[in-house]
């Protein structure tokens, strides 16, 4: 982890309520697609932990949902401006397991991990399928980024309005595939694992305090105790973790 300063170059609304971030500035911490940055803005006592979407040896692209006032505050900055993040937190996804075939499976912002995770395998010669889940046409993004990077792309949004209806999971049916790979918000996690059929990899979604392990707000219940979603996460593996309704 190391404290950079990224520039702004480009700051614009791709759904409703989404917002594409592209900066520039180190990457050098990163070491894996699914880790996280923490953002300060003026004002605010706690940084913002966003997902990266992608990264390359020069700059990164974050997508996020405005959903209070520091999101709304990040979502008025403008090109030129600069940002003050902790980079290359989190332990991000392990590509080494996925196999010949691997799916991916995004819900909401939860599938922005899931574009540099999909470029990734891509590269490596693997058979991408990637679903994903919103809850209308409106919501939705980044479907044909997904194909142009070669993966087979399904949809499902619980309206109907684009895709097939329903979650996540009603794309996923009949699928098959080596291994997974999921991130999206904790009634589709769990939803996911209850759906999948091999072993597979999570990525958390949690409100974090410090985002590097020191206050332990951020911790999820696994067979061999808590973990930090922050420090240990956000990815962790299927058969380690004990899902509330489980406990």
């Amino acid at each position: 982890m190391t404290q950079e300063i990224f520039e702004i170059t480009e700051n614009r609304l791709i759904a409703r309520d989404i917002y594409r971030l592209h900066l520039l500035g180190s990457t050098a911490a990163m070491s894996a697609q699914g880790q996280f940055v923490n953002i300060r803005l003026d004002g605010k006592f706690l940084r913002r932990p966003i997902s990266v979407c992608c990264y390359d040896h020069e700059s990164v692209t974050l997508i996020y949902k405005t959903v209070g006032a520091g999101t709304r505050q990040l979502a008025a900055m403008r090109a030129g401006e600069k940002l003050d993040m902790l980079v290359g937190l989190g332990n991000g996804f392990d590509v080494s397991k996925s196999g010949t075939s691997p799916l991916l499976i995004g819900g909401g912002v939860g599938a922005a991990p899931m574009y540099g995770l999909c470029r990734e395998l891509v590269a490596q010669g693997k058979s991408v399928i990637v679903a994903l889940g919103f809850n209308s046409a409106e919501e939705s993004y980044y479907i044909d980024e997904f194909a142009s990077a070669g993966a087979q792309v399904l949809l499902a949004t619980v309206d109907g309005s684009a895709g097939v209806r329903g979650f996540v999971t009603k794309a996923m049916e009949a699928l098959e595939y080596s291994y997974f790979y999921a991130c999206g918000p904790m009634p589709m996690l769990e939803a996911v694992n209850s759906a999948v059929n091999t072993d597979g990899q999570f990525s958390f979604e949690e409100r974090m305090g410090c985002g590097f392990g020191a206050c332990m707000g951020c911790s999820c219940k696994t067979l061999t105790g808590s973990k930090r979603i922050c420090r240990d996460g956000p990815v962790l593996e299927k058969g380690e973790i004990l899902w509330p309704t489980h406990e």
